[in-house]
């Protein structure tokens, strides 16, 4: 699922994901329940009722945890509330995804941990009350959901990280529009698309409500 380059790489959290690790949920508004853990410590996740998560992590490895939509879309507007965010070590709250033709692996970062991920630089743009720098990097032989590939991801980080414990919206065509005016194109075919909470090498807690 998720498999992580070392500090000295600009971008320490990539992922590798198969749609076999993931469960539908009875929500009207998300439909895609993600949870994987590469056993490396303990995580707790529970699938709430809507859009809710939570989870709790102590020592871990690797993980993902979050809810979204089965297939992405550039023109939605993801809303969350982030009741709880309180990671102890490197994390990102995120929302993430997967496009195919060409194979590209996406974030747009809203809060992170001990560690602010960066790439190559390509510009920034202004959403959602914030401004987030543009970063792109590619991974070799890596893990993905085609299995391993060489790939291409795409970063939006926010400047600062986004206060949580109240309503907030990602506009993730600002950022699809962004990354295109600066050559940086996502695939025509969408996979899934969460808002995820993602560790790596720490602890921590998260409590996510998405719609």
């Amino acid at each position: 699922m998720f498999k992580f380059k070392k500090k000295m790489a600009p971008i320490v959290l990539a992922a590798l994901v198969s749609s076999s690790l993931f469960a539908a949920t009875s929500s009207a508004a998300t439909d895609y329940w993600q949870n994987w853990t590469d056993g490396g410590g303990t995580v707790n996740a529970v699938n709430g009722s809507g859009g809710n998560y939570s989870v709790n992590w102590y020592n871990t490895g690797n993980f993902v945890v979050g809810k979204g939509w089965t297939t992405g879309s550039p023109t939605r507007t993801i809303n969350y509330n982030a009741g709880v965010w309180a990671p102890s070590g490197n994390g990102y709250l995120t929302l993430y995804g997967w496009t195919r033709n060409s194979l590209i692996e996406y974030y747009v970062v809203d809060s992170w941990g001990t560690y602010r991920p960066t790439g190559t630089y390509k510009g920034s743009v202004n959403s959602d009350g914030g401004t987030y720098d543009i970063y792109t990097n590619t991974r070799y032989n890596a893990p993905s959901i085609d299995g391993t590939q060489t790939f291409t991801q795409y970063w939006s980080v926010r400047q600062s990280k986004r206060p949580t414990g109240s309503n907030v919206s990602i506009t993730f065509s600002n950022h699809v529009n962004a990354w295109r005016n600066v050559g940086m194109n996502l695939g025509s075919s969408w996979s899934y698309q969460v808002l995820a909470t993602e560790g790596y090498q720490s602890s921590g807690s998260s409590n996510v409500t998405v719609w």
